[in-house]
């Protein structure tokens, strides 16, 4: 069984919510999340059929503050589940 803690929540934005016209989905998911992990926990979570899975890497910024002060943002992994036409999820 997957875990169902692999997507940490659904990515609502601008351009996440278009993608939703042709039944793509975007969710923050673990760092160290799979293709296939994620096709299951889809699917364990929102009973839908995943037909594909892509996934991309934001690494974090460097930022500074004040008189030089380095610091850096988070990165984070990123899943868009295409899942099968005719099924929805509903994410609110």
């Amino acid at each position: 069984m997957t875990d169902p803690l692999l997507i940490k929540k659904p990515w609502i934005t601008e351009k996440a919510t278009k993608l939703t016209a042709s039944n793509q989905y975007v969710f923050l998911v673990k760092s160290g999340a799979t293709k296939p992990e994620v096709k299951k926990a889809v699917h364990a979570l929102y009973k839908v059929d995943a037909l594909s899975v892509n996934i991309l890497n934001r690494v974090g910024k460097t930022k500074r503050s004040g008189r030089g002060i380095k610091g850096k943002t988070q990165g984070h992994r990123k899943a868009i589940v295409t899942i099968k036409e005719g099924q929805k999820i509903d994410l609110n």
